[in-house]
């Protein structure tokens, strides 16, 4: 391999863009283009009256690549003497998901057209619906529903229930309530195939190729049943959803396939090469675990404003279907490997919600912290839980809300901001022990993402209540970094990338020195806090449960006296 050689990685996340230059021989992180998205709060269109939508305007996507790519160039040129734009090899691309686009003919986004804010009587629904738009939670449920009945292996591969945050229930909730723009959208694009095929001058529907990461795991699509879901099947449920799926491929590809190659109007703009490939793109928990260096036996989570619970695990194995995951889809994560999905659909969101409540400097995350860090397991004698955003796995329920019990009139803060941490804690437990009773086993938990770097009281508390030591990914952004590992598979070990992404494993990841181990006597609390938390969780969450909690307080109470 070609010393000296780097990859682009480009992290389209929910409130910016980073781009990361990386060396494709060691992984070395040498210039790094951060920009975010101007437009809305914080990136993201809302609306006061419809609280669960949430939408992105695209031509920011194309804003902060320009920006965040020329800036992490120059970085890589005044950090690495060896760095010249020349020596950029490959591209690779990771975004949110599902954050499907409407799209005319050409492929190019209604958002983009001269005049669609007047054109439309709901503007915001020509934009991207951003991943945590719940707005079709009724359009999921009727989807689930109509599975049940008719399709059921299409729900099998994805955890048994269809999300609001998912492909279909959204153009479905488009179709009945902004039919202006779903019959002026030639076809849906997601968010994660159209920036590559921006790229590659191959946005028209005809040539974009489309990710068995974003299709499998959000838009049923399977080879056991020729790809999408049929015409019949979406015709039950609206005929305008089958004229979508004829707009379709009945393949799509993983991100080692290259999507095309740099366009010389992009080459220009990006101050790059020309020609240089560019994979095909997936989703950032994906890609985040590519750069956390997954492998079978690992389970990633990516820490952020939720978290997405990755595992992988060969596809010659005999895997079971596994209730209540968002996916086990065939190389949507490595290729000759099934990956496996799950998550919080809130978890940094529950703790900035927390601290934004007051407004002052006394509810900080650092000030929170340093008071919840003085507390023992259990001495707040609070129990809560973590679905302020619905809960993705493993109820797969976005009508889920949050709640705290224990409460007293000396409930301080710093305690109500621990058991918020525990909360996320217990949900995760709940993962990680649904992984395993089907047989995927969790032999080392390795955490990234931003939360995971700053915040040691929130990994401790982690590895106390899973029971396994946590380990730190060496890079603070993975999916950035797995994004980058991605063009460089693309590129190949001839062109200076990698063959494999076993080889871009091992050369460009790694853990840090920390290593979390459980506390053994927090762990015992824990295991007994955990076993409330189960039953308020199957309680309130699983229909036909009948458990008595009468005893729940007074348990906390036992606990927090002991």
């Amino acid at each position: 391999m070609t010393t000296n050689t780097y990859a682009l990685g480009l992290d389209f996340g929910t409130q910016s863009v980073r781009a990361l230059v990386a060396d494709t021989g060691t992984g070395e992180e040498v210039g790094v283009g951060v920009a975010a998205y101007p437009s809305g709060t914080d990136g993201t269109l809302l609306d006061p009256e419809r609280p669960n939508l949430a939408r992105q305007h695209p031509g920011d996507y194309l804003r902060g690549l320009t920006e965040s790519v020329r800036d992490a160039l120059g970085e890589a040129a005044a950090n690495e003497e060896t760095f010249a734009p020349a020596r950029v090899v490959g591209i690779g691309v990771d975004t949110t998901g599902s954050t499907p686009i409407p799209v005319d003919e050409t492929g190019r986004p209604l958002a983009l057209r001269d005049g669609f804010d007047e054109a439309f009587s709901d503007p915001l629904a020509a934009q991207a619906w951003l991943w945590k738009d719940h707005t079709a939670h009724a359009e999921a449920e009727e989807i689930t529903a109509l599975a049940e009945e008719r399709r059921p292996e299409y729900l099998a591969k994805c955890g048994g229930t269809y999300s609001s945050e998912w492909f279909w229930s959204k153009l479905l909730h488009c179709a009945r309530t902004a039919p202006g723009v779903f019959e002026a959208a030639h076809t849906w694009v997601e968010h994660a195939d159209w920036m590559p095929a921006v790229l590659t001058g191959a946005e028209h529907p005809d040539r974009l190729k489309r990710s068995i990461c974003a299709a499998g795991h959000k838009a049923m699509f399977s080879d056991e049943w020729g790809g999408y879901p049929d015409a019949d099947f979406l015709e039950t449920l609206d005929e305008r959803l089958a004229q979508v799926r004829r707009t379709l491929p009945d393949e799509a590809h993983d991100s080692s396939t290259p999507a095309g190659t740099l366009t010389p109007e992009w080459a220009e703009r990006l101050g790059l090469p020309e020609a240089i490939p560019v994979a095909v793109g997936a989703f950032d928990a994906h890609l985040g675990a590519v750069g956390a260096g997954i492998q079978p036996g690992t389970l990633v989570k990516i820490i952020g404003t939720s978290t997405c619970d990755l595992m992988v695990t060969p596809t010659e194995r005999d895997l079971p279907d596994i209730p209540g995951l968002c996916g086990i889809v065939p190389g949507s994560v490595r290729p000759g490997h099934y990956g496996l999905e799950a998550g919080q659909s809130a978890v940094g969101d529950i703790f900035n919600w927390f601290t934004e409540l007051a407004g002052s400097d006394d509810f900080s995350h650092e000030a929170l912290t340093a008071e919840a860090e003085q507390l023992q397991p259990g001495e707040s004698g609070l129990l809560a839980l973590d679905w302020h955003n619905g809960n993705r796995t493993v109820l797969v329920d976005q009508r889920l809300t949050g709640g705290v019990i224990g409460m007293t009139l000396r409930t301080t803060p710093a305690e109500l901001y621990r058991a918020l941490i525990e909360a996320t804690a217990f949900g995760a437990r709940v993962i990680m022990e649904r992984y395993e009773e089907y047989g995927v086993e969790a032999e080392r938990i390795v955490n990234c993402g931003g939360i995971a770097a700053k915040n040691e009281l929130v990994m401790q508390i982690y590895a106390d209540v899973m029971g396994r030591p946590i380990q730190l990914s060496q890079s603070d952004q993975t999916p950035a970094l797995g994004a980058a590992m991605s063009g460089a598979v693309a590129a190949g070990a001839g062109d200076g990338g990698h063959a494999t992404f076993d080889d871009a494993t091992a050369a460009m990841t790694g853990v840090q020195d920390t290593v979390f181990d459980p506390t053994a006597k927090h762990q015992q609390v824990y295991d007994r806090l955990f076993g409330l938390y189960r039953r308020l969780h199957d309680a309130f969450g699983v229909e036909g449960q009948s458990d008595d909690l009468a005893d729940v307080m007074k348990t906390l109470l036992e606990i927090r006296d002991a």
